[in-house]
């Protein structure tokens, strides 16, 4: 990186980093409260106050959500008549899966080859280490030259939409002139990106009964209506035979315009078996940017170990679809719920149940914002041009802070490069990614100040 005073300032800072980083990844912050304390969601929550108190920012909150999390929100006042600026990250975090499958532990963060290891690291804990690096470079070189707002939610990974519904019963909040999300990724390691499109989510229960109770496989399999059986033959028809998505009424066609996605280096980053094929049609872009995509998340069934020679009474399977930009998750909701009780075959009683839902997500990237970020970008990767991708995943907020600021510029920026592997066993950040983006986004406040 071409030294800078904001460059050196922050290189300076990341041995201070990697230990807040090391004391927030400790925090078994994961918003489901049916397998973890609440009362770790609540210490992480606490963290982040002191955080922002300690860099100065005044109406330091806590905020109960509706859906019975915390967030945290923080401002921290500019020059006279300066834009505003609002900062998001998530502090809560998927489960860890098989803690036993990570190679060190996931809520104890470990540097190993270079990166730093632990669940959280790049989604989002590290995002809101992004933010704070930026914030202290700007005020150790001149000072902060916009006003900040700071909203670190506490349920993003469950998508109950906690923070969407209060910051609507609330829309003076947030209100801002600009959005930096740090809850995306570059599309590679040193490749400065922003992700101008995300694709929503809406995640169905679904039950199938067909049964008082079990039956003797012997004495009635043949005739007697197999519940696990029939849920299979209705989670089989959500896909073609290549493996694309075929939801009845929903468009599975669309096309990405812009960066690609080369598939040999899909392959690899997502880790995919010699001799195993990818599913689905068109491009790889296509595929994960641009059309729905579901996943049987989980399945309620006897486990092999212990099973008995029984025909099923009952059966359950959780189903996330993603929603492509430009569709509606609402119908996108109805459309799925539809398709399942349809497809449910023997008369089997059927039941579908809403857990979760976000809308899809696409950017201006004509504002003013996009061209500060740029440069920004340009300064913190030399030689690089910035550019823009999609992302698979959703970020629910997105689309409501279009809707109650439609005048506010969103870039996504953040951690969530394909090496981070978040979600997966043993989650890391690249220390030189949470470096350069956080000298982007200190100069992009600087930029964007001036425009």
């Amino acid at each position: 990186m071409s030294s800078n005073p904001v460059a050196e300032t922050v290189a300076s800072l990341l041995p201070r980093a990697r230990e807040e980083l090391t004391e927030l990844v400790a925090f078994r912050s994961v918003a489901d409260f049916g397998q973890f304390p609440k009362s770790e969601s609540e210490a992480a929550a606490r963290w982040i106050c002191e955080a922002l108190r300690t860099e100065g920012f005044q109406d330091v909150a806590v905020l109960d959500t509706p859906d019975g999390t915390q967030s945290v929100y923080g401002f921290l006042p500019g020059p006279a008549g300066a834009r505003t600026v609002l900062l998001y990250a998530h502090y809560d975090v998927q489960p860890p899966l098989d803690e036993t499958a990570w190679s060190t532990p996931p809520f104890t963060l470990t540097e190993r080859d270079g990166r730093w290891y632990g669940r959280g690291a790049a989604d989002c804990k590290g995002g809101v280490i992004m933010h704070l690096l930026a914030l202290r470079a700007l005020k150790a070189n001149g000072g902060v030259p916009v006003n900040v707002k700071v909203i670190v939610e506490g349920s993003e990974e469950q998508g109950t939409g906690g923070l969407e519904r209060y910051a609507e019963e609330h829309p003076e909040l947030l209100t801002a002139d600009a959005v930096v999300i740090g809850d995306s990724g570059n599309f590679r390691v040193g490749l400065p990106t922003v992700t101008t499109t995300l694709r929503g989510m809406t995640m169905l229960r679904v039950g199938i009964d067909t049964l008082e109770g079990n039956l003797h496989s012997g004495q009635f399999g043949g005739a007697a209506p197999d519940a696990l059986a029939a849920l299979i033959r209705v989670l089989d028809s959500l896909r073609g035979e290549d493996g694309s998505t075929t939801v009845d009424g929903l468009d599975g066609e669309a096309h990405w315009e812009g960066l690609q996605y080369d598939e040999a280096q899909f392959r690899q980053d997502a880790k995919v078996l010699d001799g195993v094929e990818l599913i689905g049609s068109g491009t790889v872009a296509d595929r994960v940017w641009a059309r729905p995509a579901v996943t049987v998340l989980g399945i309620d069934c006897p486990p092999v170990v212990g099973a008995t020679p029984s025909v099923q009474a009952s059966a359950r399977a959780l189903v996330s679809l993603r929603v492509p930009p430009g569709a509606d998750a609402v119908a996108t909701t109805e459309l799925l719920r539809t398709h399942l009780e349809k497809h449910t075959p023997w008369g089997a009683r059927v039941t579908v149940e809403q857990i979760g839902q976000g809308q899809p997500f696409r950017a201006d990237t004509t504002s003013p914002a996009y061209a500060a970020m740029a440069g920004a970008m340009a300064v913190a990767y030399p030689g690089q041009e910035m550019q823009h991708a999609g992302q698979g995943g959703s970020i629910p907020l997105c689309n409501t802070l279009a809707s109650l600021y439609p005048e506010a510029e969103i870039l996504l920026i953040g951690l969530s490069e394909p090496e981070a592997q978040i979600h997966a066993v043993d989650e890391s950040v690249s220390p030189e990614e949470l470096e350069r983006l956080s000298v982007a986004e200190a100069l992009f406040l600087r930029a964007y100040a001036g425009n």
